[in-house]
């Protein structure tokens, strides 16, 4: 059967806005059925959770190409509750999704403030000088290490790549929706990095192992061997426990920059006052 000609096809007007993106289930690893119909809307936050090689990134692949039951997963992607013309999955200019990966790395050899130049006249943006202050600045609100405009991208390091990275995507992409693998381990401002993204009102899915990311999600999707097996709404008693979370997470922040920063730490740790 030919999904594409059961499925309506989205007017040409709604080209550039996402108004929601709905995930159709496939099938797990053994074929068995995935039973899913989930909607997201902008200013979303899913979490993706399951143990290592559960199918996370596969998720994430599958709503990255716009999946029409052409990966192994069978899944489908819908925006606006429709199948995408075929000229968004495969565009090469001016992408739909914007995928922030575990690891990054530069092979061009541009300044910080070069390469945002470059992507802001790619976009035809005005003000391109501001945006680009703008853009550098929120990555410093998100990287402990400072990221200056005269800095090679290539000597940029892993937290100041990615925090680079989701400043640039919140203000300088087009792109709605933004899928995350992993940025726990990035030495970034994970919650500063979410609430950049939801003030931009971006469709966010993220794969994570951290307890603060999965609890700050409006949504978790559980997977379990290829499939999604279950769709947590994050509750009030949740909320709660986040805040508690954050506050230990916050005190570690503060003993991590206490080491950097060569200081020893011999006293008591009192946590009962975090």
């Amino acid at each position: 059967m030919n999904i594409a000609v059961t499925t309506p096809q989205p007017k040409p007007d709604t080209e550039t806005v996402v108004r929601s993106l709905t995930i159709l289930g496939g099938r797990d690893k053994t074929g068995n059925p995935e039973k899913l119909d989930l909607k997201v809307e902008p200013g979303d936050v899913l979490c993706l959770v399951g143990p290592t090689g559960s199918g996370k990134s596969c998720l994430l692949a599958d709503i990255e190409c716009l999946a029409q039951g052409d990966t192994p997963s069978g899944r489908r992607i819908l925006i606006n509750g429709a199948v995408p013309p075929l000229t968004w999955r495969y565009a090469t200019g001016r992408k739909m999704i914007a995928q922030i990966s575990q690891t990054m790395s530069f092979v061009v050899d541009l300044t910080v403030a070069a390469f945002l130049e470059l992507h802001a006249d790619c976009r035809h943006l005005e003000n391109q000088a501001q945006i680009v202050r703008q853009t550098i600045t929120c990555a410093n609100q998100l990287c402990g290490e400072p990221v200056k405009a005269g800095m090679a991208l290539a000597q940029l390091s892993g937290g100041q790549s990615r925090a680079l990275m989701i400043a640039d995507t919140a203000v300088l992409s087009a792109s709605p929706i933004v899928l995350i693998d992993e940025i726990e381990n990035a030495g970034i401002d994970r919650k500063r990095s979410l609430d950049l993204l939801i003030a931009n009102e971006k469709i966010v899915l993220i794969s994570t192992h951290d307890p603060i990311l999965a609890l700050a999600g409006k949504k978790r999707l559980v997977i379990k061997n290829g499939a999604v097996t279950d769709v947590i709404e994050t509750s009030f008693a949740e909320i709660r426990n986040l805040a508690v979370l954050q506050r230990y997470d916050y005190a570690l922040g503060a003993l991590r920059h206490r080491l950097r920063g060569g200081e020893r730490i011999e006293s008591p740790l009192d946590w009962g006052c975090v």
